[in-house]
């Protein structure tokens, strides 16, 4: 059975195993000889990077003509208002072309998220709100420039599910290795290995 591992990417950490100008990488964390990234997560983006050592599953979470729901914890600045909501739902015009219809809410700031370093600047007088944000694409940085659009620039971007997969209790730099049956998207066995 295909394997997938689960792994919380921390902030400014590429999405690869190596890199020509020094950065960190994912072999800082991950020792997964046979295992290839499904999909990407920007550098200075957090949360769940999918990886597997099945080349038709990888096929499945990164194409986007599959059209997986990827969900995503957004701080940004401002109040959020319930029209920019609206807007983020119904599709945007980008540059790159019109966005697909989004899942979004207004929510709390998450509890049990993780402090991040360095962390996000604090404005006394700029207000900042989160929401949760769902796509079915993946273009590049394409949840900032859509909340940049309505007006309401990204300060934090945390990535917490992929289809039916979730980041979970993982914190940055945990991972956890799963089987998946080839014919569905859910898991058999969990083996967590932190």
């Amino acid at each position: 059975m295909p394997n997938l591992i689960l792994f919380n990417k921390p902030f400014r950490v590429l999405s690869q195993f190596t890199d020509s100008e020094g950065r960190t990488t994912l072999a800082k964390y991950l020792d997964a000889p046979g295992f290839r990234v499904a999909g990407r997560l920007d550098y200075d983006s957090e949360g769940l990077l999918l990886l597997t050592d099945d080349g038709q599953l990888q096929q499945r979470i990164a194409n986007p003509r599959h059209r997986l729901w990827k969900t995503y914890l957004v701080q940004v600045e401002g109040n959020i208002s319930n029209e920019a909501l609206q807007q983020l739902a119904g599709g945007l015009l980008l540059k790159d072309g019109r966005t697909l219809p989004a899942k979004t809410r207004r929510i709390i700031a998450p509890e049990t998220l993780w402090p991040r370093e360095p962390p996000i600047r604090e404005r006394k007088f700029v207000p900042d709100s989160w929401l949760e944000l769902a796509i079915r694409e993946g273009r590049n940085r394409q949840v900032r420039r859509m909340t940049a659009a309505v007006g309401y620039p990204t300060l934090r971007l945390l990535r917490s599910g992929i289809g039916d997969w979730s980041l979970g209790e993982l914190q940055p730099g945990e991972h956890r290795q799963i089987q998946v049956h080839p014919s569905t998207r859910t898991s058999k066995n969990d083996n967590s290995r932190r």
